[in-house]
């Protein structure tokens, strides 16, 4: 899975809020400063192209939706930054946080226990 630039990532956010969605709802949801529309449609081209974008024609009109989930998309930047920056390691990951001061201890417990009342319940 090809990955997306900091422009695409926006209009992918919004579409995956969105679910489905026309051009002129997709720049409608864009944060401000609102991108053109020009420049919105452009983007969403290059998505269609690399495949994370469905298109769907009703007449004039274009109505675009998401073919890749926001999960699967997040999972794999995930790992990808863990490999890059943290030797592959979430350990690595979640040290570092813990560390900079971005999750406290007491989170840190928190999510552990979130963790294995999932794998519990999975079983």
């Amino acid at each position: 899975m090809q990955q997306l630039t900091k422009a695409e990532e926006q209009v992918m956010q919004v579409l995956w809020e969105l679910d489905n969605a026309f051009l002129r709802e997709i720049v409608d949801a864009m944060p401000k400063p609102k991108p053109h529309q020009n420049t919105v449609a452009t983007i969403l081209k290059i998505l269609v192209e690399k495949g994370f974008v469905a298109i769907e024609v009703f007449g004039r009109q274009h109505r675009y939706s998401a073919l890749i989930a926001k999960e699967d998309y997040s999972g794999k930047r995930m790992k990808q930054l863990a490999k890059n920056y943290f030797e592959g390691s979430f350990k690595n990951v979640v040290s570092f946080l813990v560390k900079e001061n971005n999750i406290s201890v007491e989170e840190l417990e928190n999510l552990l226990k979130q963790i294995k009342k999932q794998q519990n319940t999975e079983r």
